[in-house]
């Protein structure tokens, strides 16, 4: 054991010095590499360094190693997801940042699959290979270590694991069976079970396989101890980092730049694009025709947006940068080709109308610059006139300043990627189509636009988290241009999600992993038990934390026939506890059977076809109002009813109202959610826009503030 890490030894002195560490991720490499010297790390209870998407886990991991060579160790292997593209990443990073080390034969860096004949001179320095999570990587690194170098494996080995959730502890769920280890999650265990005295850290943002897989994995007779960390660091997160809280929370905050993230894609638009179908659009119609609105207007959006940041670059005597979009709806390869061939012909289309000088280019430019101009206009930055940026827009259609990339597996992807291991950025606007390669570890530079339509069957939470290239370190005067394109149901699946990744990570920053997050169902007989978090569809889930708001959104109210009967027996059951014919009464206590009543009456006053899920609302109430350890309060539920209200469905800007209760009804419902929930219940009049006409109730459900983070697995709640 060592008491006290060396500090000055030359790895970790040359990458200091290169990359000037802050204090707080000096701490962190420092207790990592203590704990690992410290802590016996085995197969099932390794270490874990948890960052967030693009946070700086590699640039973390790669200090982790220096000091790691400092104190002790000898060889490092670092395993990477199975395509080639993030181990070349990976290989091209190592040898930037260890380069005059690597030069000056203080290190040997290679990939498993070309590691040439080492000689003993070259086994005494120290080592670093790159192997990706694949079976014959995985056996050629049995093969150096156990039959042509052994004297390795006298050597004291760390086992890096990028991305740990991805292979090397996941297991898959075929239909009507067991779960079963992936195969290569065997090889791993094989090479660590045979390797005395190695240490293993796992790196990942996603580390939900391991909190939310099975106690035991049998396959085949045999069982895998599922791997739970013996201990958790987390990666600082630097001041720049943008990621969920900012495309999820941030974003429905009216009057900041976030909120005009979001750009709605309707589900049709997803169908359109995955095959050419010429009775539902036609490719020559693509600048007018509306079945790929969203689209046309994202690719207008993302040139007028680079041209913007452009000027502004040499407005400021900056270096002007190259920018790039995403487009990644589909994993098929025909999929891919057909997208390229309309946003091909989108550019080409307006290239030709650029130089006709046509009303209709005028007009699309007008529209993107109208756009963007509400988010530019909220930051001190320049925001260029139209003129301008219709010149310099016409100069990058036809100087062809765009390129158009497919990123699959056809490509070779040395001819994609830079000298640092990212996707070139070729020309000042790239727009990559992708599938299965941009779904992590791949760096995209000055990413400007998302256009996202994955619908998998079930949203798997690494997954869909491991989409979101858009996270990472994003200057502000980027996000005056950055737009977020997806449907709203998958917008809604990850605030979801984001949720349940915040209550997760907070459980694992107070260091109560194990208990510090409630997974619940309800059983066949409508009682709250506990739910095995394995068995939670992640996108099905609603998180409830303390202060959390739950309300219905984007709900249609039927007609006055079918209304006026459940609003009478909503007003009859109020009337019971509240004789004030006020617009705003006093708060009150009501009896939770009242108010589960009274929200299955709400129910049927919704047109069919919404997304609310009146089950997990119910359920949620009738959990929180049983948690107060105060017997007058079990079973209570505060509530505030507020009359006469004229809320519109959609804001001034089209989007749907989600806060129709007041700044101060807010605080008063906060307020009084103590140790019990709090409901607020608005009686709209209903003839605001967007209404049938007839006046109708809208719940806003506020969690106590006493409370701990419970995840409700919603799909559970079926009758």
């Amino acid at each position: 054991m060592i008491k006290t890490l060396n500090f000055n030894g030359t790895f970790f002195t040359y990458l200091n010095k290169k990359n000037n560490y802050s204090t707080e991720m000096i701490g962190c490499m420092e207790r990592t590499v203590q704990k690992l010297l410290d802590t016996e790390t085995t197969l099932d209870r390794p270490g874990m360094l948890l960052g967030k998407i693009q946070s700086g886990k590699t640039r973390t991991f790669l200090g982790v190693m220096s000091l790691a060579y400092d104190n002790g160790y000898d060889v490092v292997i670092i395993l990477t997801k199975g395509t080639k593209a993030l181990a070349q990443q990976t290989l091209e990073r190592l040898k930037s940042e260890f380069g005059d080390l690597n030069e000056g034969d203080y290190i040997q860096i290679f990939d498993i699959m070309v590691v040439p004949s080492l000689t003993r001179y070259e086994r005494n320095q120290k080592l670093a290979f790159v192997v990706k999570k694949e079976i014959r990587n995985m056996e050629r690194l049995h093969q150096a270590f156990f039959e042509t170098y052994p004297d390795l494996l006298d050597k004291k080995i760390l086992i890096i694991d990028d991305e740990a959730d991805f292979a090397s502890i996941g297991f898959t769920s075929k239909k009507d069976e067991e779960p079963e280890i992936k195969k290569i999650a065997g090889k791993i265990d094989e090479f660590r079970q045979n390797v005395e005295g190695c240490s293993f850290l796992q790196v990942t943002a996603t580390p939900y396989s391991l909190y939310l897989q099975p106690e035991d994995i049998i396959v085949d007779s045999e069982v895998f101890k599922p791997i739970k960390p013996v201990f958790t660091e987390l990666v600082p997160i630097h001041d720049k980092y943008i990621g969920g809280e900012y495309y999820f929370q941030k974003s429905e905050e009216e009057g900041t730049i976030a909120y005009h993230l979001f750009e709605e894609v309707p589900e049709d638009e997803l169908a359109v694009l995955k095959k050419q179908d010429r009775r539902v659009f036609k490719i020559e119609e693509c600048l007018f025709s509306n079945k790929i609105k969203s689209l046309r207007d994202a690719i207008v959006n993302f040139i007028v947006g680079g041209c913007i940041r452009r000027m502004q670059d040499r407005q400021e005597g900056s270096a002007v940068r190259k920018y790039s979009f995403i487009i990644h709806t589909e994993q098929g390869k025909a999929a891919h080709e057909w997208q390229e061939s309309i946003i091909d012909a989108i550019v080409k289309k307006l290239t030709e109308e650029s130089r006709d000088d046509s009303p209709l280019f005028h007009r699309l430019l007008q529209e993107a610059y109208a756009n963007l101009e509400k988010s530019i206009e909220l930051s001190p930055l320049m925001m260029p006139g139209l003129n301008e940026i219709i010149a310099e827009a016409k100069k990058v259609l036809d100087e062809e300043h765009i390129m158009i990339t497919k990123v699959n597996s056809e490509k070779d992807v040395n001819e994609l990627l830079d000298a640092s291991g990212q996707l070139k950025l070729r020309t000042p606007l790239n727009i990559f189509i992708g599938g299965q390669i941009l779904d992590r570890g791949i760096t995209i530079g000055n990413l400007i636009g998302f256009y996202y339509g994955r619908r998998p069957k079930t949203f798997q939470q690494d997954t869909v988290l491991q989409h979101s290239r858009m996270y990472g370190a994003r200057p502000i005067e980027d996000l005056t241009v950055t737009r977020f394109y997806t449907t709203s149901s998958i917008y809604s699946v990850m605030q979801r999600i984001h949720e349940f990744d915040s209550a997760l990570r907070e459980a694992f920053e107070k260091g109560s992993h194990d208990n510090g997050v409630v997974f619940i169902q309800k059983d066949v007989s409508s009682q709250i038990i506990p739910c095995s978090p394995n068995k939670i569809l992640l996108s099905d889930t609603t998180t409830l934390r303390p202060k959390t708001r739950l309300l219905p959104v984007g709900f249609k109210v039927r007609a006055k026939s079918h209304v006026q009967k459940p609003v009478a027996a909503i007003d009859a059951i109020i009337n019971k506890y509240c004789t004030e014919t006020t617009n705003t009464p006093e708060p009150f206590l009501m009896d939770i059977s009242d108010v589960v009543d009274i929200i299955q009456h709400v129910g049927t006053t919704f047109e069919e076809g919404h997304s609310w899920n009146q089950k997990a609302f119910i359920a949620s109430l009738e959990y929180l109002a049983s948690l107060s350890g105060n017997e007058t309060l079990r079973g209570k539920v505060w509530t505030i009813v507020r009359r006469d209200r004229d809320i519109s469905r959609e804001k001034k800007d089209g989007r749907l109202e989600n806060s129709p209760d007041s700044y101060q009804e807010k605080g008063l419902a906060t307020e009084l959610a103590t140790d019990i929930p709090a409901i607020v219940l608005l009686k709209q009049n209903g003839t605001a826009a967007g209404w049938s006409g007839t006046p109708f109730y809208w719940p806003v459900l506020v969690a106590p503030q006493k409370m701990q983070t419970v995840v409700f697995a919603n799909h559970l709640f079926a009758d």
